[in-house]
């Protein structure tokens, strides 16, 4: 069932939306995670593929993984590696979940089609090389309704507006700012683009044209990321106050003048990166470097915003993916899930938030009808001066889904042909009187291993058997130096006498 953006929603609120991240059976291991210092997210995902971006030598590339490859990832699979500089950000259509959109230090922007049965050998064409920007091209946003249109921003202070059906030449071009455009955002249909610069101004600029519509004055916070909340006609920033303090702030879509609302977080370094949720107008705050993320309620009402909880880790962060609406566990309530880049550990760890419920069944007032993965217009439509909201369609088990993608005929490669179990399958069974308070955390584990196949199980216990292994070949190595150095030490000890 699709329908229009301007369906209204009733709001409902989450007292009780617990944070679960996946046992390291589900993680994906052995991950060589870029080192760049970019503040960007290094990961996109949708429901059938992972994108990471990759340290590599000699040029930039990018693992390209399915969304059921967990475990230990092969140091030879395959990766996109047709840039001749280090990879800045990745993105995947929207519309299409087998395109995805890279951009790098090397000036350019490169389209890229994944196999359906995902990479066998190493991807070097582009399908698109978008070539304008004359210094590094540090960000790139899909239009969110539109079919074909690609935002670009470069160290040249320049938007590009490109369209992936016409000649590779831009269509528009944004020359408004005079420093480094440190974030894009569009908002619902397209119509308008927000940015953050680095002179601490925030920008609502006309996309097509490029003409500026608001500009907040330059005070002494900085702002590093900004985002639309398109359905309460709000900005949230997140940046730095005069105090270094790191903050978000609230502003009204009419007036920029001063923020609705400052609040101060903590006094860490690292960007912190907001996102939004506007099914159940929930918010979260997820920190470069930290192990938390903290998540709200965001009202269009004074105090606007109500802390609901935050999730811990030991862990730090050095980017994050969002799986969209469409490729979530609705069986379990699930209303969010992130893919975390844990650089340490060369590892990314799905984390998802839910909403526990003791009955079954589809619950409508977490899933209201959500953005669709089909194009509400052509990339003329919009150029003509269209604007559009989102189609949208129903979450519900056996409702009519919009699928562009290919029908898959053979098993991906690497692969196994089932699913592995969902992360957090053994939950649904939990009531809210579990959840009572926000220290709660549980001892179960994510996954049932009864109801994994037996396959599975056997490559799990293998991997778990060579990593004892090794444990115990590094403890004798330990115990053999030991007595080496006690040996030593009697010998001169006789010596001596």
């Amino acid at each position: 069932m699709i329908m229009k953006m301007s369906q209204l929603y009733s709001r409902v609120t989450f007292h009780h939306v617990i944070g679960k991240a996946a046992v390291k059976g589900w993680c994906y291991r052995g991950l060589s995670i870029t080192r760049s210092v970019q503040d960007n997210q290094f990961c996109a995902v949708n429901p059938r593929f992972i994108a990471v971006v990759t340290e590599c030598t000699g040029g930039g590339a990018f693992i390209v993984i399915s969304v059921r490859h967990t475990g230990r990832v092969s140091p030879l699979h395959p990766r996109v590696c047709g840039h001749s500089a280090r990879v800045l950000d990745v993105k995947w259509d929207p519309f299409n979940d087998l395109r995805i959109a890279s951009c790098s230090e090397d000036c350019t922007v490169k389209v890229w089609n994944i196999p359906p049965n995902g990479l066998k050998a190493d991807l070097r064409s582009p399908s698109k090389d978008l070539l304008a920007h004359g210094r590094r091209v540090s960000l790139i946003e899909w239009h969110p309704t539109a079919r074909d249109l690609l935002l670009s921003s470069a160290y040249d202070c320049k938007v590009f507006v490109w369209r992936l059906d016409a000649p590779e030449v831009p269509v528009c071009v944004i020359n408004t700012h005079s420093e480094l455009v440190v974030c894009l955002s569009f908002n619902a249909d397209g119509s308008l683009l927000a940015t953050a610069c680095k002179d601490k101004k925030i920008r609502i600029i006309e996309p097509r044209t490029g003409r500026v519509l608001q500009e907040s004055r330059c005070g002494s916070r900085k702002v590093s990321r900004i985002l639309f909340l398109w359905d309460l006609k709000m900005l949230v920033s997140t940046g730095n106050s005069c105090w270094n303090q790191r903050q978000f702030a609230l502003w009204d879509l009419e007036d920029l003048s001063e923020p609705l609302l400052e609040e101060d977080l903590d006094g860490g370094s690292g960007v912190i990166f907001p996102f939004y949720d506007a099914d159940t107008h929930m918010l979260y705050l997820a920190g470069k470097g930290d192990g938390n993320i903290r998540y709200y309620e965001v009202s269009a009402m004074k105090p606007y915003v109500h802390f609901l909880s935050e999730y811990r880790s030991p862990s730090p962060q050095r980017g994050l993916g969002v799986m969209p609406k469409r490729g979530l566990n609705v069986s379990v309530c699930e209303v969010f899930r992130f893919y975390r880049l844990l650089a340490v550990k060369d590892m990314l760890e799905p984390l998802s938030f839910y909403v526990p419920r003791k009955s079954e069944g589809f619950h409508e007032d977490i899933y209201p009808m959500t953005a669709a993965n089909e194009p509400a217009m052509t990339a003329d439509e919009w150029l003509m001066g269209q604007n559009k909201g989102p189609l949208l369609m129903s979450l519900r088990p056996g409702a009519e889904a919009l699928d562009t993608s290919p029908t898959e005929t053979e098993t991906p490669a690497n692969q196994d042909t089932e699913y592995p179990p969902d992360l957090i399958t053994d939950l649904q069974d939990w009531t809210e009187d579990d959840t009572q308070s926000h220290d709660w955390i549980s001892s179960r584990t994510c996954c049932d291993l009864n109801r994994t196949e037996p396959s599975e199980v056997s490559l799990r216990q293998r991997e778990e058997t060579q990593d004892l292994q090794e444990q115990l070949k590094q403890r004798d190595d330990k115990i053999r130096e030991l007595e080496l150095e006690l040996k030593n030490m009697r010998n001169h000890m006789r010596a001596s006498f």
